[in-house]
């Protein structure tokens, strides 16, 4: 190494030399402010392209897809058209969307006087419960309904009636509620096998139980040290997670599907985890395609790496605790090591009125992230353990009736119908050679799609006699949710003739396109843009709440 010897120690004058070099260059054409500026910019510059590359919420293709279609939308003619037909289409789409039956109109000031009781509840019986036109009652309406009939709803009012003014934000004047919703959560944790340490809360449905999950595990990634957390989750899970993720500032990371199974990628999931991961998600089912992922692989990868494992069973909840073994429904409970937290909606399949779910933890650790406390208010000192204040005593006495009135035999009953339904519906699916079911659906949602036609063409047959179906997209699809109404009686069979004559009807003209709100999904497929679609879906938003007089 003897020839190195000359050039040792005259780095520093080479550094030196250059440094005067440029510095000599830069006084020679630049005055001090045009170097300020010029720094500044750069410095912008590469803050820009730092956060496009690592603090983005999407990944780097679609920033720069979003990026660009903004630019075109900005220009002045083109963004000006661009808005002339958005604009146009939500002004119809408030026309349409909800209408009223004729002679009927909106309600739109306060009564000068109280209307009487009995004259009231006639108006709401005419104008308001008369507005329904889908047998919800018999099964038809796919995933909204899990629990009817008159002995049931009596049942419900008798003990909504007994807490309708109880508010659970003063549990020492609503003790009763209060308890409800305790022994609620220890009956959910004890279902799913959870030890001496697990927990949970009541929450008002699915979407709330998987934002506080989410906002839960943020608080303990802060706590360890994580200033960017990241969920990360399979491309089918819930959208409550891409909500939480806007929410609370957390990159939301999308894990590709099986393309066969349906099912998380789980090799691809592994290679995705980070330093910055949070949380792991799986869902039994998912809502999408009803596939189980593969919930033990997921705690054991959390597990390896110290992250809290969130088992999205807000649709299985109250099906997997309770199917016998001959169903082959995976684990996915606090048996499961390296599983942190469950959610499951009461109000589905535990058969409770509308609002209300659960979420449970393995340890009070992670619960006490979702805690909020506020000590310094003038008001007094103030606490929620959910995104609510004032709660309904009435809405937990119901949940928790419908727990009580079920009991483990009543769950297990359900879950068995459910499921040997869900297969008989699956094999007559498979048997009409147009369609194809999406994966192996074992549970209590079954998607399905087809090669030889635009399913969504079906989707509106099915429409006009009277089914509620849900739509998918990504690919196109309908999705059919097997609910408690939906087994009884001849709605099953009634599902499967309709489908087979829907087919036969469509094959006659396979090439045709489907109209109406189905065809809105597939255009919203075809548009590189998804801000254009995202107002699109605004449109429906306001609709929701349209009161002007229909053109």
């Amino acid at each position: 190494m003897d020839f190195l010897d000359p050039y040792i120690g005259r780095e520093s004058i080479y550094i030196q030399e250059q440094r005067t070099l440029i510095n000599q260059r830069l006084r020679e054409g630049w005055q001090p402010l045009q170097l300020v500026g010029l720094s500044v910019m750069a410095t912008l510059l590469i803050v820009k392209i730092w956060n496009m590359l690592f603090n983005r919420e999407k990944d780097l293709f679609s920033s720069l897809r979003d990026s660009f279609f903004g630019f075109v939308r900005g220009l002045p003619f083109i963004g000006a058209k661009i808005q002339e037909e958005i604009d146009s289409s939500k002004a119809e789409i408030s026309q349409k969307m909800f209408p009223l039956k004729k002679g009927q109109k909106y309600r739109l000031k306060l009564p000068e006087r109280g209307v009487p009781t009995d004259k009231l509840l006639e108006v709401i019986r005419k104008d308001y419960k008369g507005l329904e036109s889908t047998d919800w009652e018999e099964g038809r309406c796919s995933g909204a309904v899990y629990a009817a009939g008159d002995e049931n709803d009596k049942f419900m009012s008798q003990v909504f009636g007994m807490f309708v003014g109880a508010n659970l934000l003063q549990p020492d004047v609503f003790p009763g509620p209060r308890k409800m919703e305790a022994e609620i959560v220890a009956m959910v944790t004890n279902m799913f096998r959870g030890g001496q340490d697990a927990c949970g809360v009541v929450t008002s449905c699915g979407s709330e139980s998987i934002l506080l999950a989410c906002k839960s595990y943020r608080e303990y990634a802060y706590k360890r040290g994580i200033t960017k957390p990241e969920i990360l989750m399979p491309e089918s899970g819930h959208a409550a997670f891409v909500k939480a993720g806007k929410y609370f500032k957390m990159k939301v990371v999308k894990v590709p599907l099986d393309k066969e199974t349906f099912k998380v990628d789980f090799k691809k999931m592994r290679r995705m985890v980070t330093s910055n991961t949070a949380m792991l998600v799986g869902s039994l089912p998912s809502f999408p395609h009803g596939a189980c992922d593969p919930i033990e692989d997921i705690a054991k990868l959390g597990k390896e790496h110290n992250i809290p494992v969130h088992v999205d069973q807000c649709m299985g909840g109250f099906v997997t605790p309770f199917a016998s073994k001959e169903f082959n429904i995976p684990s996915g409970d606090f048996s499961v090591d390296g599983v942190t937290s469950i959610s499951a909606d009461t109000h589905k399949y535990g058969k409770a009125p509308k609002g209300s779910s659960t979420l449970s933890y393995s340890h009070p650790k992670y619960r006490e992230g979702q805690y909020f406390t506020y000590t310094d208010w003038s008001g007094g000192i103030y606490a929620s353990s959910t995104m609510a204040g004032t709660r309904s005593g009435a809405i937990m006495a119901t949940c928790w009736a419908a727990l009580m009135k079920s009991g483990f035999s009543g769950y297990r009953e359900t879950a068995e119908k459910v499921l040997k339904c869900s297969r008989l519906v699956v094999k007559s699916l498979r048997a009409i050679k147009e369609l194809k079911v999406f994966g192996d659906p074992s549970m209590c949602i079954i998607s399905f799609g087809s090669d030889a036609f635009d399913i969504y063409r079906l989707g509106d047959i099915l429409t006009s006699k009277g089914w509620h179906m849900y739509i998918l997209q990504k690919p196109s699809g309908l999705n059919l949710v097997v609910t408690p109404l939906f087994v009884e009686g001849s709605t099953k069979d009634d599902f499967i003739r309709d489908v087979r004559e829907g087919t036969a009807k469509v094959m006659k003209n396979p090439s045709a396109k489907s109209e109406g709100m189905a065809a809105l999904y597939g255009m919203a497929a075809k548009i590189p843009d998804q801000g254009i679609v995202s107002e699109f879906v605004t449109g429906y938003l306001d609709a929701y709440y349209h009161t002007k007089p229909c053109k």
